[in-house]
């Protein structure tokens, strides 16, 4: 066995998880996922009195796979088990092993779920609940959910937006997706106003009570916005217009491309817009919109019951 063969499971985590921050530069979010994972993982090798990386045999992985099965659900499973064979890859890459354990373990099978995209009807109820113009809080998430919806971001390209990410007089704004890729978005009138009047009225008054920063969301002690505050937002508002919840950020940039759709806008149009890397992925909405034909088809048609 070589020296580097001789590294514990945990340095071998802790070498990959600094290789896939630093030199792959995986957001932040991947990073963690891959983090929590590991660290799942790590867990059940110590219950195994596994302390070496080149201890590990395929059985092993082949029984860390099968025991997600009771404590995760299909997506969680999957990822985790992607994760560890991409830890692996890199640790036999690295000379760390002399065999990939894992390249013959495949994640499970996901089943496929349909995205869950709200009537405008719904969409507009919820914004209508979503803050008020008399506080800055209020003009806030108004603001967020307008611009949730009205560009169909996902919510950490939401609250990572800085003003200067923002033309207003162009009605655009620039994303930072995953990856770090940057796209340019068209910003519908209500989102513009809505979001014009927060940082006019609301956003100076939050950021008072805090350090400079650059970024467009605050929370009330000034400091940027998070993820699970943003997610609050939306999950209040759906409350208080009396829809299903939980319900969260995610909903809105579904029905913004469902409704898309609807309306007759090309595949590859809102596959740009949404910033996926494969219209394959897209695609997946066009099953949406035909679902809800179908059902409008069954229920309405004379002969079709």
């Amino acid at each position: 066995m070589t020296e580097h063969q001789g590294l514990s499971v945990a340095q071998a985590m802790a070498a990959y998880l600094d290789h896939v921050a630093i030199e792959r530069g995986l957001s932040v979010n991947t990073v963690a996922a891959y983090r929590r994972d590991l660290a799942r993982y790590l867990t059940w090798c110590e219950s195994r009195r596994i302390s070496l990386i080149a201890e590990i045999d395929e059985s092993d992985v082949a029984d860390f796979a099968a025991s997600l099965r009771d404590v995760l659900g299909p997506a969680s499973a999957a990822r985790a088990v992607v994760s560890v064979r991409s830890m692996h890859r890199f640790a036999t890459l690295e000379g760390w092993t002399s065999v990939d354990p894992a390249q013959h373990i495949h994640p499970p099978a996901v089943p496929s779920r349909l995205p869950k995209a709200l009537p405008y009807a719904d969409i507009a109820r919820l914004i209508a609940s979503s803050g008020d113009d008399t506080t800055p809080v209020g003009l806030r998430d108004r603001a967020l959910v307008e611009l949730l919806y009205g560009t169909g971001t996902r919510v950490s390209e939401a609250i990572g937006l800085d003003l200067d990410d923002l033309d207003l007089t162009e009605r655009s704004v620039i994303v930072t997706g995953k990856g770090s890729k940057q796209r340019v978005l068209p910003v519908g009138d209500m989102a513009i106003q809505a979001v014009d009047s927060y940082v006019v009225r609301g956003r100076s008054a939050l950021a008072r009570a805090g350090r400079v920063t650059p970024r467009l969301f605050l929370n009330t002690r000034g400091a940027p916005l998070s993820r699970q505050s943003a997610y609050a937002v939306v999950e209040r508002a759906a409350a208080l217009a009396g829809l299903p919840v939980p319900l969260g950020p995610h909903t809105l940039r579904h029905s913004f491309a469902t409704h898309l759709l609807e309306g007759g806008a090309d595949v590859r149009v809102v596959q740009e817009l949404l910033g996926h890397s494969s219209v394959e992925t897209t695609q997946i909405y066009t099953r949406v919109t035909a679902e809800t034909l179908r059902q409008v088809y069954a229920t309405s048609h004379p002969r079709a019951r």
